[in-house]
């Protein structure tokens, strides 16, 4: 039996309302007909079940019959900071895989070696991309996706966790052994151009350490992930 259809609604109380892009695919995609049982979303961590009872031209209303705490969001909040690639595919499968993989906060933010850039409309492809991975791997909540114009913002952005990560290519050795990690973590993953000298040392300041990701070259979005795969490992969030 198929789990079943999760929105993401504004606000959610003995009743909500379905608009928009949810209320579109619902009605046209869907094909969703009153009496049909839903899961609303409101990125609380809540999971709200509900009951189509009325379809209007540009609306959908919905009875709330129960309401559960989420099972499935990470125990440790994850924060990952990535630069931003110039092939929005790739911007694109970073953010949905870290959503898959439980991380709670993501930035994308421009270096000094980066070469392609953002606007608004990109930014919000990559929200709808957020939310549409989380429903899909049955998560309560969808990360908001912030963009900083430099790295030095991305970085202050997340001096607060426990552990902060800093993946430099031209790195001898690692300054954090990441099997042995505990707490909050903060990921930094560069784009294709990598990190400048002074910017590795701008981040050492800030209290990140450096990792290598081994003796092979990885593509950006390979990294982005890879990582991000292995500090939840760490955290026990595999188990």
């Amino acid at each position: 039996m198929s789990s079943l259809k999760r929105f993401f609604v504004d606000k959610i109380e003995d009743t909500a309302l379905l608009e928009g892009d949810e209320f579109e695919h619902a009605k046209n995609v869907l094909r969703l007909n009153v009496g049909a049982e839903v899961i609303l979303l409101d990125n609380s961590g809540k999971e709200y079940t509900a009951i189509v009872s009325q379809i209007e031209k540009k609306r959908m209303l919905l009875n709330v019959v129960r309401c559960e705490v989420g099972e499935r969001e990470a125990k440790t909040d994850v924060c990952l900071l990535f630069g931003y690639l110039k092939n929005a595919d790739k911007n694109e499968f970073i953010v949905q895989k870290a959503v898959e993989l439980g991380v709670k906060k993501i930035g994308v933010f421009s270096s000094e070696f980066s070469s392609a850039y953002m606007n608004a409309n990109k930014l919000e492809r990559l929200q709808k991309v957020a939310k549409e991975a989380s429903k899909q791997c049955l998560r309560a909540t969808a990360p908001i996706v912030e963009y900083y114009e430099d790295l030095s913002s991305a970085l202050k952005s997340a001096t607060s966790y426990d552990n902060k990560i800093f993946a430099c290519e031209f790195a001898k050795e690692s300054e954090v052994a990441l099997g042995e990690i505990k707490g909050s973590t903060a990921i930094v993953v560069g784009s294709e151009g990598g990190f400048s000298k002074e910017e590795a040392e701008e981040a050492k300041a800030l209290g990140y350490k450096h990792v290598t990701l081994g003796k092979r070259i990885l593509r950006a979005e390979t990294a982005g992930v890879a990582l991000t795969a292995v500090v939840m490992f760490a955290l026990g969030e595999w188990q």
